[in-house]
């Protein structure tokens, strides 16, 4: 079992990735995130997210059951928590990690062997063009995800690959050839 981060900006295409990665490859599962956010039409809590109150979120993080955790664009709590990783083991399957930049930092500083993939857009113009298109936030939270996009994209050099979701099935098929080679090594 590997364990994989992918980060990257907010409409990128990370969910799109692993949606199609899960889809095709029996060998991956997505960590199952917990976030304090409200569900999004369509999202199934327990599927998409474990969607909590701060209060529990903020008591599972004093009594250390998360892997990483970050509160995202000074608002909601996003994180990973350690019962993910048995999951992923006892089912023999790489476990993808969808997180933000502050929690991909906490999982590679605690789990050095950890796979970490940097989606970038193809352009800056078509990053916007896509936060626009979801039509899930107002323009004061695309706004706030713009600026925080500026703020990660200068961090990908920290990661140990760093892709272009300019072609999603090749984008994810790249994702799937880079954790089965290190699966090998």
């Amino acid at each position: 079992m590997k364990l994989v981060v992918i980060a990257g900006p907010a409409g990128v295409g990370k969910g799109s990735l692993v949606k199609w990665i899960i889809a095709n490859d029996p060998n991956f599962m997505l960590s199952v995130s917990a976030t304090t956010r409200s569900p999004r039409p369509g999202e199934q809590d327990g599927v998409h997210y474990h969607f909590v109150t701060t209060e529990r979120f903020e008591a599972g993080i004093a009594a250390g059951d998360f892997l990483e955790w970050a509160q995202v664009h000074n608002h909601n709590y996003y994180g990973t928590l350690k019962s993910e990783l048995d999951r992923a083991s006892e089912l023999e399957k790489h476990l993808l990690l969808e997180i933000d930049l502050q929690g991909a930092r906490q999982v590679q500083e605690s789990h050095p062997e950890v796979i970490s993939i940097f989606i970038t857009p193809p352009s800056w113009e078509e990053l916007e063009r896509r936060l626009r298109n979801r039509a899930t936030e107002t323009e004061s939270e695309i706004q706030t995800r713009l600026t925080t996009a500026r703020r990660e994209l200068e961090a990908a050099n920290e990661f140990d690959f760093q892709l272009i979701n300019d072609d999603l099935e090749f984008c994810a098929q790249e994702i799937i050839k880079i954790v089965k080679e290190a699966a090998n090594d």
